[in-house]
């Protein structure tokens, strides 16, 4: 029987071996990074892809898709999708699914470390033994409890609920900002974002990257969090704008920070690298064995309920 054929946009460096053998396996792909001449190629096979596989860095722009067309699935392997152009997709009646839901516990852990980890100080307590500061200097000075502080959550899906849950253990008081309010939510919600961060203590990013929060956490998102507050991103680096938040650090008019995404990953802005009130992580919410198979997983299911005329695991609403 002769096998679908797929493109691949590139290397999906976080699939696990396993599953990318899967893939080369089950379909005939044509995988554009391997190619001495991805544009001949392109034009070679355009008539005969019904499907392209990519992830939420490759993504899928219009143009791009618009050189296929037969195309009629984009599947992609992670949660994020912001670099695939969804409008473009929805006007062509193209299928875009991803792989969110199965990654969520282990983002939503890294942002309870991240948490933990800045209120903590936990990264600067490491440098100071090993520096020897313990020896010459003595105790290190006190650090921040979390119980009873407000944590603001911006952006309440299901990443951001398993991490509101995880954080009631923790006894603190939590917050949310959405579009609009959930009423089955027990937290309180907030209209707006600005006095969301006026209200906590930390403020944590959790909301997709589009259009609309692009720059959402701004200046003055970050003054109403303050001095005393800290700011967490385990989203995308787009929705904070980094200029201000640099300047807000180095100024004082921010506490603390930490992330493991920024707006032009992996370059990350030299200013932060000396600062000692900063934790950074290279991108890695979802990177555990375990998660990163069962994406895997999840995608090659989302494929072959395509390829077999069912309806999509994980489709994106368009």
């Amino acid at each position: 029987m002769r096998k679908h054929e797929v493109l691949l946009m590139g290397r999906i460096r976080d699939m696990m071996k396993a599953e990318t053998d899967r893939l080369f396996h089950t379909y005939t792909v044509h995988a554009l990074h391997r190619s001495e001449d991805p544009d001949a190629l392109v034009e070679k096979v355009k008539d005969r892809i019904t499907a392209i596989t990519t992830n939420g860095v490759l993504g899928a722009s219009g143009e791009f898709m618009a050189r296929f067309p037969n195309l009629k699935a984009v599947i992609c392997f992670g949660a994020g999708i912001d670099n695939v152009d969804l409008e473009y997709a929805k006007q062509q009646c193209i299928q875009v699914s991803n792989t969110r839901g199965v990654l969520n516990d282990d983002v939503a852990n890294l942002a309870v470390a991240l948490l933990l980890g800045i209120s903590r100080e936990v990264v600067e307590a490491d440098k100071y033994v090993r520096r020897g500061d313990w020896i010459r200097k003595g105790k290190m000075g006190l650090q921040k409890s979390i119980r009873g502080r407000q944590v603001g959550i911006l952006g309440l899906g299901g990443i951001g609920r398993d991490f509101a849950k995880k954080l009631e253990v923790f006894g603190c008081q939590l917050a949310y900002h959405n579009r609009c309010e959930n009423k089955n939510i027990p937290y309180r919600y907030y209209s707006n974002l600005t006095e969301m961060a006026r209200d906590s203590e930390y403020l944590v990013v959790i909301c997709p990257a589009t259009s609309e929060t692009r720059n959402l956490v701004d200046s003055e998102v970050i003054d109403a969090l303050g001095p005393d507050g800290t700011l967490i991103n385990i989203a995308r680096g787009s929705i904070v704008d980094e200029e201000a938040l640099v300047e807000a650090l180095q100024d004082g008019r921010l506490g603390a920070f930490a992330s493991d995404v920024f707006a032009h990953e992996p370059h990350v802005p030299e200013a932060l690298l000396e600062m000692q009130n900063v934790i950074l992580a290279p991108h890695i919410g979802s990177a555990t064995v375990d998660t990163r198979t069962a994406m895997g997983e999840l995608m090659l299911k989302n494929l072959e309920r395509f390829f077999a005329g069912e309806p999509l695991e994980t489709p994106v609403r368009l």
